[in-house]
């Protein structure tokens, strides 16, 4: 696997808190090293919020991803943002949902998935944020059942246990699109 620096971004209440504690726990429970650093705006909902993951075969020096290899932009002002930090090589997901424009580089793998639509179409309330992550695992090309329901018992509470069902549903939306 090596080391993967993921950048999760878009507005409070997208799920980007959960989306990458989710993927710092898949990659916990698989024996890598992982960070997780959330950070969000004033307002909880409807502030930018954004988190950083680091993923890796070797321990993390700093949880800071400046320059992701992997950026997820669950809105426009996201994308804006952080674009330009994304390495050379690196890959860029974008909510094409509620963002219109294209990707300005060249240099970038680009996947753009309709997934507020996609979760809206197939009654999956608010989580855009897990079909995302379903296209990004399988990209990736760490996407494993055992890992996603493993993942899932770690990050749902006790009190929403009802919600991992469609959260899978939700990953194997994702994992299952192409453009």
């Amino acid at each position: 696997m090596s080391t993967k620096n993921m950048l999760f971004s878009g507005f409070g209440g997208q799920g980007i808190l959960f989306a990458g504690k989710f993927i710092a726990y898949k990659g916990l429970i698989e024996d890598q090293q992982v960070s997780w650093l959330p950070s969000y705006g004033p307002e909880m909902r409807g502030g930018t919020a954004s988190c950083s993951v680091i993923v890796s075969d070797t321990p993390v020096g700093s949880p800071i991803v400046s320059n992701p290899d992997i950026l997820v932009a669950m809105n426009l002002p996201s994308l804006d943002r952080f674009e330009d930090a994304v390495v050379p090589g690196g890959m860029i997901i974008a909510d094409s949902t509620l963002i219109e424009r294209k990707v300005a580089r060249d240099d970038v793998r680009v996947f753009y998935i309709p997934a507020t639509r996609l979760a809206s179409d197939n009654k999956l309330g608010n989580l855009a944020n897990m079909i995302i992550v379903g296209k990004l695992l399988k990209e990736i090309g760490e996407y494993s059942e055992q890992g996603l329901s493993a993942a899932l018992d770690k990050v749902i509470s006790a009190k929403h246990a009802d919600m991992k069902d469609v959260n899978l549903a939700a990953i194997r939306l994702g994992a299952a699109y192409s453009e």
